[in-house]
């Protein structure tokens, strides 16, 4: 049976740097994507490859 699943979505506020905004920004453009949608893949990846090994 066909099935549309909605993906639950919260809002949060975080404070980025005007560089990085400019950044994130330019990258979504060329890949045509949100900016939102940019960091969620950024944020995914980089918690699939986090070393939890190494503690500070």
């Amino acid at each position: 049976m066909f099935k549309i699943e909605k993906t639950e979505y919260q809002n949060r506020t975080f404070r980025l740097p005007v560089p990085l905004i400019e950044r994130l920004g330019a990258v979504a453009q060329k890949n045509n994507v949100s900016v939102n949608r940019l960091v969620i893949l950024m944020c995914e990846y980089a918690l699939e490859h986090l070393d939890e090994d190494k503690s500070e």
